[in-house]
């Protein structure tokens, strides 16, 4: 999965948008959120970027070593960040 900044993601929305490269976007170094393709342009149907979506986030909690709890938690900021995982620079 690649990383890029919100603002090299805004200015090359069009490159990414065609493509079919999971995108993890950032702000100052935190991921805000990640760019599915559904795959549209290889005629995808739905449900398979459904399962496409389902096994990306699978391999995301995986890699990261969040539980699905963890992770959305993560992303409720009225909740503090998990101190064991800012001490080991885990966060996804």
């Amino acid at each position: 999965m690649k990383r890029v900044g919100v603002r090299e993601f805004r200015d090359h929305a069009t490159q990414y948008l065609g493509g079919d490269e999971v995108l993890a976007v950032e702000r100052h170094g935190q991921t805000i959120g990640f760019y599915i393709p559904t795959g549209a342009s290889r005629q995808e149907s739905f449900v398979q970027a459904l399962e496409r979506l389902e096994q990306t986030a699978q391999r995301v909690l995986t890699e990261a070593g969040l539980s699905e709890e963890e992770l959305s938690r993560l992303y409720d900021l009225k909740q503090p960040l998990p101190e064991h995982r800012r001490r080991r620079g885990r966060i996804a």
